[in-house]
């Protein structure tokens, strides 16, 4: 997906990178997410699947949990979700049903992938929110961290 990118995107890119390293301290898959809201993070999460054994655990959901707290409201208005990997159907939907209004994520996700590569929930035109969509930024660096993960376990 081509698509522009922000000033302070890769920035806030880099946060997300560092909270998927996090995700290894406890041998998830290492994604990361942030979400952004004028100009500060009001909610950060990391893939904690296996650390909760629950499959709902992706760092998106836990960065918009946190966020949705910290705005006091489920509706995460003028934010910004940075993800180092695709969303799924699951954190994409969730990404709809928040309001979010714009998604920057670093690599594709070619087997589970939701905003373009499997699915494109998020550009669905039947549903009543589609957030403006970046891909690609610091994609190589993400998909590293994966490669390296996935790698080590064969």
């Amino acid at each position: 997906m081509a698509a522009a990118f922000f000033p302070r995107d890769e920035y806030f890119m880099r946060l997300a990178i560092r909270e998927a390293q996090s995700a290894l301290q406890h041998d998830d898959v290492p994604i990361g997410a942030v979400v952004v809201h004028d100009g500060e993070v009001v909610g950060a999460g990391r893939n904690e699947r296996e650390l909760r054994q629950d499959p709902t655990a992706h760092a998106e959901i836990l960065a918009l949990r946190e966020a949705s707290r910290a705005l006091g409201s489920w509706r995460v208005l003028e934010a910004v979700l940075y993800v180092t990997l695709e969303p799924c159907a699951m954190c994409a939907g969730a990404i709809v049903l928040a309001r979010v209004p714009r998604v920057v994520y670093g690599t594709t996700d070619p087997k589970a992938g939701a905003a373009g590569s499997v699915l494109d929930v998020l550009a669905e035109p039947r549903l009543n929110h589609r957030p403006a969509v970046a891909g690609g930024l610091l994609a190589d660096e993400c998909a590293l961290l994966l490669t390296d993960f996935f790698g080590s376990r064969r």
